[in-house]
């Protein structure tokens, strides 16, 4: 009998196992597309931080992406057990804030560029800039980590307790480890191509470092530009998503067109993000103003 019971239980845990597994690899398909925007976003916000200091903000930021995490993961299985009508609007805030935070960036870019003097030379970035940084980065990540979890959760809503709870933590970990581990091969490019210069290598690695060196400031730049598209693209798609009206609209539009159906409702999500963070950004400049007018 004992030994039958100890058959039974393996037999068990292998099931679990083994659902964990199938559900996990569900799971992260339907967040992959999120992942590459977490990338490109996250590899944006260490650009501009001096080469010394790069290890140590993406270590910082990715030790506030596991806090993010531990906060998110129990609170998105509380929410959507007791409370499941506010998940889409807590996303839809979050949405809105990204939005907003890519109306910034670029009206930052823009107004700065026209006070800016290519003979200066660089400026190392103070610490208190550098802290801020972080600390947007890790905002960031909090939205692009809640939007990931909860499509994740829903992969699991009808599992058992214990599969959500080990496949959201197993999604969790995993794509903080991927995302900031890309993160840090990509910003330390420069350093591998300088490496692959040392005289003691051959022609063939030598040629790879100076290319190396020469694609790196192109792609961190690609980078930062690919991480504020993002920002509209995710940011747009979550309050879209929430709008059930502006949401078939877009869709009904697009399949029309099945040949161009996922560019014109990427478009579409993009435009709609850029709308809402002109908007917000508006709504925050309108409130800050009456502010200062009541000092």
């Amino acid at each position: 009998m004992a030994g039958g019971s100890l058959l039974a239980l393996l037999d068990d845990i292998t099931t679990i196992l083994d659902d964990v597994s199938v559900m996990t690899k569900v799971a992260a398909k339907k967040t992959a597309g999120v992942l590459g925007d977490d990338l490109a976003l996250n590899a944006q916000q260490v650009s501009g931080v001096n080469a010394d200091r790069e290890l140590p903000v993406v270590w910082a930021v990715a030790k506030g992406s596991l806090l993010n995490k531990v906060i998110l993961v129990p609170a998105a299985l509380l929410i959507s057990t007791f409370l499941p009508w506010a998940v889409i609007p807590l996303l839809m805030i979050g949405g809105a804030y990204l939005c907003f935070e890519g109306v910034e960036k670029v009206v930052h870019t823009f107004f700065h560029k026209k006070h800016e003097t290519t003979n200066e030379p660089a400026v190392v970035i103070p610490e208190s800039t550098e802290k801020e940084k972080i600390k947007g980065a890790i905002r960031t990540d909090f939205i692009l980590s809640a939007e990931i979890i909860v499509i994740a959760l829903g992969t699991v809503a009808g599992a058992s307790f214990g599969i959500q709870v080990t496949v959201l933590s197993g999604i969790a970990l995993v794509m903080t480890i991927g995302v900031y581990g890309l993160v840090a091969g990509i910003v330390k490019l420069d350093d591998l191509g300088l490496w692959l210069l040392k005289p003691e290598f051959n022609k063939v690695f030598r040629k790879m470092g100076s290319a190396i060196l020469k694609l790196a400031p192109w792609l961190m730049k690609g980078l930062s530009v690919a991480g504020t598209i993002a920002m509209f693209l995710v940011g747009g798609q979550i309050i879209v998503h929430g709008i059930p009206f502006i949401h078939h609209l877009l869709t009904d539009t697009a399949n029309h067109i099945p040949l161009f159906s996922s560019l014109i409702e990427m478009t579409g999500n993009a435009l709609f993000g850029i709308l809402v963070g002109f908007v917000v950004l508006g709504g925050v400049m309108t409130i800050s103003k009456l502010r200062k007018n009541r000092i």
